[in-house]
């Protein structure tokens, strides 16, 4: 059990480096005017896990601050995945 826990804290440090990653990536683009990352993409690596990595990104590079869809949507799909993680914690361990 302890082996799929590291795996998953494994997974959840590299998802949310990367999605960081991809919000300073789309940030820079858009101030050179070149092809940005698409939004769908943002919200799918916010939904497999990156949510954190995004909302730190928006406040970091003050990037898509200003879109209702990023100021609200990703603290809810945060919220959503935290609650499964500690669903599936406490089941694990009862």
């Amino acid at each position: 059990m302890e082996f799929l826990f590291t795996i998953l804290a494994i997974y959840l440090i590299l998802i949310n480096l990367d999605a960081f990653l991809l919000m300073r990536s789309d940030k820079r683009r858009a101030e050179r005017g070149k092809w940005r990352i698409p939004e769908a993409t943002l919200f799918l690596v916010a939904v497999l896990g990156g949510s954190p990595g995004i909302m730190l990104g928006m406040k970091a590079f003050r990037h898509k601050t200003q879109k209702l869809a990023f100021t609200v949507g990703m603290p809810m799909i945060c919220f959503f995945e935290t609650a499964a993680i500690a669903a599936g914690l406490l089941i694990a361990y009862i």
